[in-house]
């Protein structure tokens, strides 16, 4: 599928898997820390998009329901490799930690008894620190080069700090295109690199059968039975439709469609939410770990790969749904200037959510700012990669 013809596929969709896969085994630290690690492979390494295009596509998912960076891997995959590559970047991203958390619902009284299990995922979070802290630098060094754009991205960072949640993350992006489309000059080279773009007929019309799927979906969750797999699947899409935000946003949803209808214990739910803040990958495959247990459902591995897929499905229809659109849009002149405040307040945004979600919960003994230290010197002076970073973290929280 062809989204516009600045965006045509570039790569194979089994490039897209593996690259992937690896984030889905290494990138700890929940939502912030994945557009971190994203950036860095994708925008640095691998250059298969710039800077500018990896933040339209973040600051888009931020505004749409669903899991955001699944939703920015899955757009990123479409972008490298077309319908294929989409599909290759979720299953990478998502199989490693939706088998970890299934594994997990069967073993989890044996791994509460381990200490060293407990430092060695302490320590994955201390590596989650270090890679959001420095891409949180090199991005605000590169989107808010003046005053006028860190101003902002500073006022959306109190903004959050004044009313966090969905509210406040949606009401900083509103904020930020309305002061970009008023107040700041538009970059040359987006007009004239972008001039032109159009959307094909076959791309509209996967657009349009998208939106419609999720539709339907949504309205079938809503009339399905109390009790079996259309009732679990059900359960989980309505969360997955609903949800603005993702990460922990969820939390209360998911309550909602499991533990409400007693189809999972309070103490079994926290304790599997609890889990997946260590977890590689998306947040949303605790799904896998509810399903499984949950008792209107299947069970086993039929319950937690129904709930997975359920949870995911909406996010991914809603985003190949608005993808072309956004592709055509975001290039026009009025646009351009709104994405350049929209990109400075998702700057404010992730560093509102790093303080919040990361160093104040990861940081619980003296040892974890110095491991975090180290581990952001060796990113940033030894250069090292993410996974040495983060085997470092994980032996460093293990022998503390």
């Amino acid at each position: 599928m062809t989204l516009a013809p600045s965006s045509a596929p570039k790569g194979s969709a089994w490039e897209v898997l593996r690259a992937f896969l690896v984030l889905g085994l290494t990138s700890f630290g929940g939502p912030v820390a994945h557009f971190g690690y994203f950036r860095r492979e994708f925008v640095e390494n691998r250059k298969w998009l710039s800077e500018h295009d990896y933040l339209g596509l973040l600051a888009l998912c931020q505004f749409l329901p669903g899991p955001a960076s699944s939703q920015t891997g899955f757009c990123i995959g479409m972008k490298r490799a077309g319908w294929r590559g989409g599909l290759a970047a979720w299953v990478g991203f998502t199989l490693p930690s939706a088998a970890l958390m299934l594994a997990l619902a069967y073993w989890m009284n044996m791994f509460q008894s381990m200490p060293m299990a407990r430092g060695a995922l302490h320590g994955l979070q201390l590596a989650a620190v270090a890679v959001v802290a420095q891409a949180l630098y090199l991005m605000a060094r590169s989107l808010c080069p003046d005053t006028p754009r860190r101003a902002l991205a500073l006022l959306a960072a109190a903004i959050l700090g004044l009313q966090p949640g969905t509210f406040g993350q949606i009401l900083v992006l509103v904020i930020g295109a309305m002061i970009g489309g008023l107040a700041l000059e538009p970059e040359a080279r987006v007009d004239a690199a972008t001039r032109g773009a159009g959307l094909s007929m076959r791309a509209h019309r996967a657009a349009v059968a998208c939106m419609l799927v999720f539709l339907l979906l949504l309205l079938l969750a809503f009339l399905v039975p109390q009790h079996g797999a259309l009732a679990l699947f059900g359960a989980f899409y309505r969360t997955g439709a609903l949800v603005f935000g993702g990460g922990h946003v969820v939390l209360p949803l998911l309550s909602d469609s499991v533990v409400m209808p007693g189809w999972i214990s309070p103490q079994w739910f926290l304790a599997g939410y609890g889990a997946a803040q260590a977890m590689p990958g998306p947040l949303f495959t605790v799904a896998a770990f509810l399903g499984a247990l949950a008792s209107g459902g299947p069970g086993g591995i039929w319950g937690a790969a129904i709930a997975t897929l359920a949870i995911f499905l909406p996010g991914l229809l809603i985003v190949a749904a608005t993808l072309p659109y956004w592709e055509v849009l975001r290039h026009r002149r009025g646009l351009a200037t709104a994405m350049m405040g929209v990109n400075a307040a998702v700057v404010g945004l992730l560093g509102a959510a790093f303080i919040n979600l990361l160093t104040l919960s990861a940081l619980h003994n003296p040892w974890d700012l110095p491991i975090a230290g180290a581990a952001l010197l060796l990113l940033v002076v030894g250069r090292a990669r993410p996974l040495l970073v983060v085997i470092f973290c994980a032996a460093a929280g293990a022998a503390i």
